[in-house]
């Protein structure tokens, strides 16, 4: 009996990696997956460094094909990924920089940050009815930019404030006393 040789489907990972130009290496596959196991959190790099180093810290020894990754390493993953525009790269209010995975339909991604926590919460799910609304308009915004002459385009939403827990808790905390 003749072996019939087993198609194994491609890796979704690396196959986004090869559609965006990029080298299918250990270290763009962890990061890459990290990222889009996790699409509704953001990290600064610190934040992602850390969560990789745990990620493989638990999976015991020799688990994960990438390892750790040294900063700079690191840095110029993501600087790469962002620009293929797989990766949203967003600004904070203090000027740090968090990262999250971009899905490949989403044109805006609305986001909450709180000016306490400075925690980032998606607001897609908040919006519900209006997030096609939002999508539309995004859409024609980018397409008129386009029109002008603007390439590699993304739009970020971001609405800044305090967050109901920490508004909650401000609210709460005892206030100072007056001593007359």
């Amino acid at each position: 009996m003749p072996a019939v040789a087993r198609l194994n489907p491609p890796d979704p990972i690396d196959a986004l990696l090869s559609a965006h130009g990029l080298r299918r290496t250990g270290a763009a596959r962890l990061v890459l997956g990290w990222l889009l196991a996790h699409p509704d959190t953001s990290y600064t790099h610190a934040q992602l460094q850390a969560a990789l180093q745990e990620s493989s810290a638990a999976d015991g020894p020799g688990a994960g094909e990438g390892g750790t990754l040294d900063r700079v390493t690191l840095y110029r993953l993501i600087d790469r990924l962002t620009q293929v525009s797989l990766l949203l790269c967003r600004v904070d209010a203090n000027r740090v920089r968090r990262y999250q995975a971009m899905p490949a339909s989403v044109q805006a991604m609305p986001h909450f940050e709180c000016q306490s926590c400075h925690r980032d919460s998606p607001l897609a799910g908040a919006l519900q009815g209006n997030a096609f609304d939002l999508e539309v308009a995004a859409q024609n915004a980018l397409l008129a930019l386009q029109a002008l002459g603007y390439q590699g385009l993304s739009l970020d939403l971001a609405v800044r404030g305090v967050c109901a827990d920490c508004a909650t808790a401000a609210s709460m905390a005892p206030g100072p006393e007056l001593g007359l």
